[in-house]
């Protein structure tokens, strides 16, 4: 049986993913439009024999949603390789395309049960912890900037790391307006943020991954992370170094670049 060029070009990816290679970039027939990015990215996805730990979302700012006319963010698995305690160290290449603090959640294993559309509302009785993290963004192509999510979507979100900080049992806080920072402090570089950035609301991010993974029908059969999206956008990383990334009333993560 011929093999298509799609099943072609995600194999390249899987393996670019799996042993940290840089490939030419992807044909734009995949990464275009969100749908089939999303598609693309699945069949990757699919390829891979490794534990899902969690979910991310990205691009939920709305300033850059409506610069690259998008209608809504993108979502990606997110495996145990690229999750690490805080403090750990990430290796970075010429293709990254920045550093982030965000909020993440744990979620229980029986959302996996749940029936019906998952709101602000309801989705409260499904976390279980919350922690600050920091997620390094990167392609995995010989390619730059961002033109769409679904160039980002279709190279596994673009995730590289995640490093995450102490978590808390979750209560109800004023998450949709805590200030946040990203700092490196020997270069005197430090960007500003706030929760509300997160497609208004981390949750309102929350409820968005949640819907559209039981959409899909995943079913992990364990507790997992759902990453909500950057507080500050995408920082651009001047300097190899200590960075730390802080969450009002949720504490901060570290991660050594270099």
């Amino acid at each position: 049986m011929k093999r298509t060029l799609k099943d072609k070009i995600s194999d390249k990816l899987v393996h670019a993913f799996i042993n940290n290679k840089i490939i030419p970039p992807i044909p734009s027939i995949f990464t275009k439009k969100l749908t089939a990015a999303n598609k693309f990215r699945k069949l990757c996805e699919s390829k891979i024999k490794e534990p899902i730990i969690g979910f991310k979302v990205g691009g939920t700012g709305i300033p850059v949603m409506k610069k690259l006319k998008e209608k809504e963010p993108f979502y990606a698995a997110v495996y145990k390789r690229n999750f690490l305690k805080s403090g750990q160290s990430v290796k970075i290449n010429k293709y990254v395309l920045g550093i982030e603090v965000e909020v993440c959640y744990l979620i229980r294993k029986n959302f996996f049960n749940a029936k019906g559309l998952i709101t602000k509302k309801n989705v409260t009785k499904f976390i279980s912890h919350m922690a600050p993290c920091i997620e390094v963004v990167g392609y995995r192509q010989k390619r730059k900037g961002i033109n769409s999510f679904g160039e980002l979507s279709s190279d596994f979100g673009v995730n590289v790391k995640f490093l995450v900080g102490k978590k808390k049992k979750f209560k109800k806080i004023n998450i949709n307006n805590l200030k946040a920072n990203i700092s490196n402090k020997k270069i005197n570089q430090s960007v500003n943020g706030n929760t509300n950035a997160v497609y208004i609301n981390p949750l309102n991010s929350l409820c968005f991954l949640l819907n559209n993974i039981k959409k899909d029908k995943t079913n992990l059969d364990k507790d997992f992370w759902v990453f909500t999206g950057s507080t500050v956008g995408v920082v651009p990383i001047l300097k190899k170094g200590l960075y730390t990334g802080k969450i009002e009333n949720l504490g901060s993560v570290k991660a050594k670049i270099y």
